[in-house]
């Protein structure tokens, strides 16, 4: 099974200094990751619809008061949470489905799970940004066409990221742009009206907000979830591969774990602390097993210090996968990670802890301590086996005496078959891992290998004579740890950067509309000093100068210059520009930041499962303080699992900490400051 997504054909630019991002995949290549992806996209609505039902049978048995009506809406409401349950075991079949995932080349290996991309809805943005462009910056939105017909092709793109680092590189660029997008027209103090609407992985339960915060962690979610498909993906049978696979893994557990810390409270299950703490131990996990398939990939050699080395790296993955599974089993994660994803992490802690007491068995019954061998360097590495020697017993003395090597080898054998004997069981009750061909058959190779082992040494009385096998102590040579993910390594244009730098023209800043400003200069004499650098400001004015005379004041910014844009000019270059009008006078235009408390909306349109509620007017200027402090709403927090309908939420304070993004800029050498340094502490909450 290929994956050879199509990738989309670049259109003309019409300007050379426009930038041309990378486009996704093509949605339609028949592929086996893009077939799974549109069957979770019509589940997806098939719940939406199971839901809708659901918040309508109960609002009827609230208002119902008729006694053969509630029976009959009782009736109809459980058919509708029996389909429900039906769709969501379902979705998570489709979880499950990690051999669309794997590598292409047929390897003989216990397979990994990926996470599926979570799935969204169009959004138009063009009416409200338009609108927006018009009334807070005061320009022509018709001339914005272009920039933001780019911004939703982009975001179209990323719903089919290519299975690549560009694709992750796609999904990243975005999550920076939405970095600019906030910061230029989504005020703190008001909804835009734009509704982000995503789909929870695991229930397949959408999820619809007015602010940016959502459509940012469903990112960040989506770029962890294409690590883990990129991880997948890598060829096992080499060296490189497995690297790949470590990193890979190793920077989704990064991204997420950065999800957990950045958005703390989210409305989505999938990405709850919960659940992305679960995601994170099971990503790392992952990364463990690849480290100790890298080790023996060359081959295990049949040598006392190897296999000492590969059990203690065996029974490290053990462990790891026995603190998933038991993460896993506990609430609230318990109801709603996929009982297929808690089978597989027992199967392999099984798995594991058998293959860690196999290698034990082989390195005690197969190597005897012979005359000239390193004596104190095998006591160490057999003392460093285990937390503790079986009652009776020395590392020295069991490995001089040949009958206390071998018993204490078979009680490691049989207990590898007893832990292989677990895991094919475990295997067995999941009805999903039992269709895993390659899992049945890795399982019972192991199983086989390790009862032959015990049998070639098996004796009548070893239920009465053998010891119990010590655990064996988890020890790695490469510890697996987060990478915690440079999201400014990827470096966008802003799309709107002709509005001006964002320093001053953004969404949580207002000015007033551009005044027209017709002087002359006095022999030369502006009347006034120039001072910042983009947009530069009218400095030290002469109040009896010609060009206070015809309205500009002291602060003002400079935005053109003979109609000519100047927000993106440094100081000599603005002088350049006024020194050269000549005789004919100067035509500038300038702008006023108004204050910011004056500037601040006390009222705003919100929205309500969808409709939205209206006010006469919006108040532009607060005059009265006390006046503010009375219209201000204590808002609940909201529960980061919802299976109703879309819930406006109020804003408070968050934990949002984004790094840096540098940028370019046309025409003038000079990096737009970052986005998020202009973002304030309070912030929407999920």
């Amino acid at each position: 099974m290929t994956d050879a997504l199509l990738p989309a054909a670049p259109q003309q630019l019409e300007k050379e200094s426009d930038g041309y991002f990378r486009k996704g995949c093509n949605p339609l290549a028949q592929t086996g990751r893009s077939r799974l992806q549109n069957q979770r996209a019509a589940l997806n609505q098939q719940i939406l619809k199971a839901v809708r039902m659901r918040t309508g049978a109960e609002n009827l048995l609230k208002a119902a008061t008729n006694h053969k009506v509630r029976e009959q809406v009782r009736l109809e409401l459980s058919f509708v949470n029996s389909d429900l349950q039906m769709l969501k075991e379902e979705l998570e079949g489709l979880n499950i489905s990690v051999g669309v995932y794997q590598s292409t080349e047929e390897a003989f290996t216990v397979p990994l799970i990926p996470l599926g991309l979570k799935e969204t809805k169009d959004i138009d943005f063009s009416v409200v940004l338009k609108d927006f462009i018009l009334e807070h910056y005061s320009e022509d939105s018709s001339l914005y066409e272009d920039e933001i017909a780019d911004l939703m092709d982009l975001r179209q793109a990323c719903r089919t990221p290519s299975r690549d680092e560009a694709g992750v590189e796609l999904l990243t660029s975005y999550f920076n742009q939405l970095g600019f997008v906030e910061s230029r027209f989504f005020p703190p103090t008001r909804q835009m009206g734009i509704l982000f609407t995503w789909y929870d992985s695991f229930t397949g339960v959408p999820v619809s907000q007015q602010n940016l915060l959502l459509e940012k962690a469903s990112i960040l979610f989506n770029v962890g979830a294409l690590y883990t498909q990129i991880g997948t993906r890598c060829n096992r049978r080499t060296q490189a591969g497995l690297e790949g696979a470590v990193d890979a893994f190793q920077r989704a557990a990064g991204v997420l774990n950065h999800l957990k810390e950045t958005f703390t409270h989210t409305p989505s299950y999938d990405m709850s602390p919960a659940m992305l703490s679960v995601l994170v131990k099971m990503m790392l996990a992952q990364a463990q097993e690849n480290v100790f398939e890298k080790i023996c990939l060359p081959g295990i050699q049949n040598e006392f210090f190897t296999l000492v080395k590969v059990a203690q790296e065996a029974a490290k993955v053990g462990e790891v996968y026995r603190q998933l599974h038991t993460a896993m089993s506990q609430a609230p994660v318990k109801e709603n990670i996929p009982y297929s994803w808690a089978s597989l992490a027992c199967v392999k802690a099984h798995h594991y802890g058998a293959l860690a007491h196999y290698f034990a068995a082989t390195l005690l019954i197969d190597h005897q301590l012979k005359p000239g061998a390193d004596e104190d360097q095998q006591e160490k590495c057999l003392s460093q086996l285990y937390d503790h020697m079986p009652e009776g017993l020395t590392p020295l003395a069991t490995l001089k005496n040949g009958h206390q090597r071998r018993q204490l080898g078979k009680s490691h054998a049989r207990r590898a078959v007893v832990h292989h004997e677990e895991s094919v069981r475990e295997a067995s009750l999941c009805n999903k891992l039992r269709n895993i061909e390659v899992l049945r058959e890795v399982l019972s190779v192991a199983h086989q290998r390790s009862r032959l082992k015990y049998a070639q040494h098996q004796e009548d009385d070893d239920l009465l004579t053998l010891i119990e096998a010590p655990d064996i102590i988890s020890k790695t040579e490469q510890e697996v740890e987060i990478i915690l993910p440079q999201f400014s390594k990827v470096t966008v244009t802003d799309f709107f950067q002709k509005l001006g730098p964002l320093s001053v023209f953004s969404a949580n800043k207002r000015w007033t509309p551009p005044r027209s400003i017709h002087f002359t200069a006095e022999e030369g004499d502006l009347g006034f000093t120039l001072r910042g650098n983009s947009p530069v400001q009218v400095h030290f004015l002469d109040p009896h100068c010609s060009a206070a005379l015809a309205g500009a004041k002291e602060g003002d910014y400079i935005v053109s210059i003979q109609d000519v844009d100047c927000k993106w000019l440094t100081v000599s270059e603005v002088m350049r520009r006024l020194k050269a009008c000549g005789r004919d006078g100067v035509e500038m235009k300038v702008v006023s930041l108004l204050d910011f408390t004056s500037s601040m909306h006390n009222k705003c349109a919100t929205y309500s499962v969808g409709m939205q509620k209206t006010y006469s007017m919006i108040c532009l200027a607060i005059d009265d303080d006390d006046k503010t402090d009375k219209t201000k709403k204590i808002s609940k927090k909201p529960s980061f699992l919802s299976w109703g309908t879309n819930k406006n939420r109020q804003k408070s304070a968050s934990t949002l900490c984004l790094p840096s993004v540098g940028v370019a800029r046309p025409q003038v050498k000079k990096k737009l400051p970052s986005p998020f340094s202009l973002l304030n502490s309070d912030s929407s909450l999920y």
